[in-house]
């Protein structure tokens, strides 16, 4: 098959794209709003291909692109994520109807877009989907929705999302059966949380500096669940994650107290226990009542460099922008293994197809 040419819309630092890349498919034009995340994007691809600015600006000027086989991103989520206000007229929700936009201009053969999970599944986003759905019909595509865990696909997350898949003129009654099996073939088994980041060394060292310093503290009227790693037992969004499992969905607004953290000698061997399994037993069964003002200094952030690897970006990868920035692109972003996989799935299918 010759080179596939994409357009990579909604870009941030280039997750996706770089699992599109190691695909095999060349990107030749990309967009992203957010001044840090287009600069990250450039800093590592130097071709030329980003334009930063508002895609309403550009929507009318894509259709000249030559022989773009291939649409793909991840319109902003917030408007539909069940962490979020979940606002159908957040003006974030009505740019999944600016990428069928774009769809109608380019035509590709192909499109792939990617979305939380929420907008997959929940009734409340029925008519929504429908609509998009409908919408992608109407342009000639057959579309539908597959719902993936990252965590099946090499990926140390338990981060589930919604792919939008959709081929030109797609007449094949099997479509949704073929897709989810050229994906599902494609399942590894990810390595835990200590295995991907143990050799990355303490938080602090010249190869993983530390780079988030907000507190750990204890929440004075904890809310509890069966599970040492969910409920609300510390102050702020942060979870504390199982590091012998999978992280929980890096969050976009890491960077400060919704930072995800460690047990960092437990990490590394220095404690033969997570401290805080220990600590929600005692508050489970009554012995420890939360009256810590701080954290012991063994619970500690995320670093940018581990939520990068936990997202399976390239460990050269050069993130711009200052901290909270880095940390918002990271967290933004589709796992680059993830979108590999996508990638893979649709090549195979076109390649069968044609």
């Amino acid at each position: 098959m010759a080179d596939i040419r994409a357009v990579s819309l909604f870009t941030g630092a280039g997750g996706m794209d770089i699992g599109f890349e190691r695909a095999g498919i060349k990107v030749v034009f990309a967009n992203e709003l957010v001044k840090e995340a287009a600069d990250t994007y450039k800093t590592n691809h130097p071709t030329g291909v980003m334009v930063n600015g508002d895609i309403n600006h550009i929507v009318g000027d894509l259709g000249g692109l030559p022989a773009v086989d291939l649409v793909f991103g991840g319109p902003p989520c917030q408007g539909f994520s069940v962490a979020g206000k979940m606002n159908p007229d957040d003006e974030r929700s009505k740019l999944i109807f600016t990428f069928l936009d774009v769809v109608e201009r380019i035509r590709p053969k192909v499109f792939v877009m990617e979305n939380v999970k929420a907008l997959g599944v929940l009734e409340k986003w029925e008519p929504i989907r429908k609509k998009y759905l409908e919408k992608a019909k109407m342009l000639g595509y057959l579309c539908m929705p597959f719902i993936l865990n990252a965590a099946e696909y090499g990926v140390s997350q338990k981060r589930e999302r919604v792919f939008f898949i959709g081929i030109k003129n797609g007449k094949d009654p099997f479509y949704e059966h073929h897709i989810q099996d050229l994906i599902a073939q494609q399942k590894s088994k990810a390595p835990t949380v200590r295995e991907l980041l143990q050799s990355l060394g303490r938080a602090g060292t010249e190869q993983n500096p530390d780079t988030c310093t907000a507190k750990i503290t204890f929440a004075t009227h904890p809310v509890m669940r069966k599970s040492p790693y969910a409920g609300m037992y510390f102050n702020g969004q942060g979870r504390p994650i199982n590091i012998d499992g999978y992280a929980n969905t890096l969050p976009a607004a890491m960077g400060g107290n919704k930072t995800p953290f460690i047990d960092e000698d437990y990490l590394y061997g220095n404690a033969t226990r997570d401290w805080v399994v220990d600590y929600h037993r005692g508050l489970m069964d009554g012995s420890i009542v939360p009256n810590y003002e701080e954290a012991p200094s063994r619970l500690r952030r995320i670093t940018i460099r581990e939520a990068s690897r936990i997202q399976t970006f390239p460990d050269n990868y050069v993130f711009c922008g200052n901290k909270g920035s880095i940390y918002t692109q990271i967290g933004n972003a589709v796992p680059c293994k993830l979108a590999e996989v996508v990638a893979r799935a649709v090549l195979q299918y076109l390649q069968a197809e044609h």
